[in-house]
């Protein structure tokens, strides 16, 4: 068994342990993060050659040595507060940290069984960094939890990183990052040539290389740890991840990468945009239209923040390709002022929320210029006569090679070549299709043909609660749109 291995075999049996307190094991992996936190700073101040008290010493894990029972409940639940306070990456982690472990002697036994006997600073970034990672994909998978709806497959985010081939001339940005997937696969893919890299571009690529966002306070003190664990980020330094809603204002900044998975859901807690609707909550004058649809909302965010010559990918669901008013005034923005090249129809059964319709968007950004910047629009369909399921026939990354490879990363666009799956189509033939609508499919359903050739009947029974749980979501947007315009009306 490998070291990584063990690891994770060690802080999932701990899982185990606090079921019988009802913590699930999204709880536990916060849990486990407050309390891997301070064992790594008490071994950075520990150390022999340049020791450095990160913690504060009324904070620090030591004060956890031999409590039990209420003592050690209340001990944690004070350093629990007193790091929320604090600057940097330590009140990014602890900030509104709370301990949902309520039985005391459960505790104990993560802390001095599963925590205390290893020593984490010595298992190296890549041990402890693929440990918690597996962790929280665990996590994500545990149906109790609301995790899932922050993780990308990660084969498909490994899919994407190949294609788009950052380099340590870029600065990545996801945001809305969950828990960091798609900026370690990013991280992780211009490591591959680290040997190369100067030291101030180490230093880049330590510090600079990678920013998140995320709005929830759980999801990005998860995300700052899984960073730390992975080499990324100073444990004294800032956190490379921000807890804010990244839709509330333009930060300012540019990237020259953008990577997300923008949350699910089809509206925000309020209007935002650039129009004359003066009940928008938040106004920004950067966003070409005002809607409540959250995608929408962020795929215009991240128009804003992309460089000019970046390169974005972006997970969205089907809406917005055919979504009329706001989505095709959008649609009509992409292909004009950005070179939106290529698209992939995602397969259904790949996310944990159910329902899920999407696909993978490639554009870059592109100088103001009379003529519209995409030329031809690629598109791979991955979907028709895909079938996967989250356990019996999970997406595997080889369920990518084909797309991976028509896309000729690095290569020209000119000398791509159409096949079965993948097809393009002209700018001219785009912007004349009603409303813009990019749901373009001309591969022949054969489930609907040939009965002989049907998927298993669970396959097919969550393709049918995935299709329902679409359509409500559709239904349900209309309703909410129709109130809207109702209230207008009457006030």
């Amino acid at each position: 068994m490998t070291d990584s291995s063990r690891l994770v075999a060690k802080l999932v049996s701990g899982s185990n342990v606090l079921r019988d307190s009802g913590v699930n094991m999204y709880e536990y992996t916060e849990q486990l993060t407050y309390l891997l936190f301070l064992k790594m700073a008490d071994e950075r101040a520990s150390r022999p050659l340049n020791p450095e008290q990160v913690v504060p010493e009324e904070y620090s894990w030591h004060q956890l040595d031999g409590l039990s029972g209420d003592a050690l409940e209340d001990k944690y639940a004070a350093i629990l507060r007193g790091l929320s306070t604090q600057p940097g990456v330590l009140g990014a982690i602890y900030r509104g940290a709370q301990n949902k472990i309520n039985n005391p002697s459960h505790l104990r036994t993560l802390i001095v069984d599963y925590i205390a006997k290893e020593n984490w600073s010595a298992a190296g970034a890549d041990i402890n960094g693929d440990a918690y990672e597996e962790l929280l994909e665990r996590s994500a998978g545990d149906t109790k939890s609301t995790a899932g709806q922050y993780f990308t497959p990660r084969p498909l985010i490994q899919a994407i990183v190949d294609v788009v081939r950052p380099t340590i001339a870029d600065r990545v940005v996801d945001p809305a990052c969950g828990t960091g997937g798609f900026l370690l696969a990013a991280h992780a893919y211009v490591s591959q040539g680290a040997s190369s890299l100067t030291p101030p571009e180490r230093e880049h690529l330590r510090k600079r290389f990678v920013t998140g966002v995320d709005i929830g306070a759980t999801t990005s003190r998860l995300a700052s740890m899984n960073l730390l664990l992975h080499g990324l980020g100073s444990i004294t330094g800032d956190s490379l991840i921000g807890n804010k809603d990244a839709l509330v204002a333009d930060p300012g900044e540019r990237w020259s990468v953008v990577l997300a998975n923008p949350p699910f859901g089809r509206s925000s807690t309020s209007d935002i945009g650039g129009g004359d609707d003066d009940g928008a909550e938040i106004f920004r004058q950067d966003f070409l239209v005002t809607t409540s649809n959250k995608q929408l909302n962020f795929l215009q965010h991240i128009m804003t923040i992309l460089d000019i010559n970046g390169r974005a990918a972006v997970v969205l669901p089907d809406n917005v390709l055919f979504e009329g008013g706001a989505g095709e005034t959008l649609r009509r923005k992409l292909l004009a002022a950005f070179d939106f090249h290529t698209l992939v129809r995602l397969p259904t059964g790949i996310f944990y929320k159910p329902g899920v319709k999407a696909n993978v968007l490639f554009f870059d950004k592109k100088p103001a210029a009379e003529q519209p910047w995409t030329q031809k629009l690629w598109v791979y369909d991955l979907r028709t006569n895909m079938h996967f399921t989250l356990k019996k026939s999970p997406l595997r990354r080889s369920d990518l090679n084909d797309f991976v490879d028509s896309y000729l990363p690095g290569l020209s666009r000119d000398e791509r070549i159409e096949s079965e799956r993948w097809r393009s189509f002209s700018y001219e033939d785009l912007i004349a299709r009603d409303t813009v609508k990019l749901d373009l499919t001309w591969l022949r359903d054969e489930s609907l043909e040939d009965t002989d050739n049907l998927p298993a009947s669970d396959v097919i029974a969550r393709e049918i609660v995935e299709d329902l749980t679409a359509a409500l979501a559709e239904f349900e947007a209309v309703a909410a749109t129709l109130e809207a315009s109702t209230s207008e009306r009457a006030d």
